[in-house]
């Protein structure tokens, strides 16, 4: 275990909505106010995903990630900001002809994916290393788009955090590692429970951990039901700690998460009942190598 965690906010995602998440945050103003109760309750780093606050559908404009971005910052100048590049890796196959996108397919060219990277600089962007079948539809990440959107992260002075949804996609990670395309020492997260990707149970997170490249910073989180399952078992293999609305919308059975703050107390209290340390944004920058 180590002696000093970081705690993370997932605090909107993507797929998650109102139905089964009433608290939701999907206005900028709700997300960024979000993120601030987050960092109160402990979080040192917030994920963050936009969406559309007409009608809370995900959205990739830059226009709400500044938004969000603004809305923090005139609070908070030490949360740590992690923006997703997720959005825009989606592919459904029409039920008319397999080779021609139907309606929910969202793929962008891996440019446009990172545009707001590029204009914002934040922190942290995550780097999805994912292809795998997700719902009906299928999301690619093929190793050239992923080099693309690396190497404009990197250029920007932003580190990446890899999403790692399967033991191929660590592979892949050690593969970019050897060509250059990732910088060591890297940022993981393992992304448990997601169907056809990898089970949440011990087994499955021993086995990703060991096979992560030496000195990774990680996290280890589950979805659903398995989100505070598996945050103690993150603590307790020696990785961070990652809760929130995007990855759970209950703080217990049947009880609705009122808020992200709740969620992030909840996994602070297990985990400090345990004898760990939760760190600062401030020290949480210096163990993964950010500017102060």
């Amino acid at each position: 275990m180590l002696s000093e965690i970081f705690m993370t906010c997932s605090v909107t995602g993507n797929l998650t909505n109102k139905d089964i998440a009433p608290h939701l945050p999907v206005t900028p103003q709700e997300i960024a106010d979000s993120c601030l109760e987050a960092a109160d309750a402990g979080a040192a780093i917030a994920h963050i995903h936009v969406r559309y606050p007409d009608t809370g559908a995900p959205s990739m404009e830059v226009a709400h990630y500044k938004e969000v971005v603004d809305l923090i910052r005139k609070k908070n100048d030490d949360l740590i900001l992690n923006l997703t590049t997720g959005p825009g890796g989606r592919y459904h196959p029409s039920d008319e002809d397999p080779a021609i996108a139907g309606p929910r397919t969202s793929i962008k060219h891996p440019k446009i994916r990172v545009e707001h990277i590029i204009a914002l600089k934040p922190d942290i962007a995550t780097l999805d290393l994912n292809t795998m079948t997700f719902g009906q539809e299928v999301v690619i990440n093929t190793p050239p788009n992923v080099t693309i959107m690396s190497e404009i992260i990197n250029d920007c002075g932003v580190k990446a955090e890899l999403e790692l949804f399967d033991t191929g996609d660590i592979q892949l990670a050690q593969d970019l590692l050897k060509s250059g395309v990732l910088k060591s020492p890297v940022m993981c997260s393992l992304v448990m429970g997601v169907k056809y990707g990898m089970p949440a149970n011990a087994d499955m997170m021993g086995l990703a951990s060991r096979m992560l490249p030496s000195g990774t910073q990680w996290t280890g989180f589950g979805v659903g039901r398995m989100a505070f399952p598996m945050a103690v078992q993150s603590y307790l293999m020696g990785g961070h700690v990652r809760v929130g609305m995007e990855d759970t919308s209950y703080l217990s059975k049947g009880v609705f998460a009122k808020s992200n703050a709740e969620l992030i107390a909840k996994a602070r209290h297990l985990v400090e009942q345990l004898g760990g340390s939760i760190v600062s944004s401030g020290r949480a920058r210096q163990m993964l190598g950010l500017a102060e």
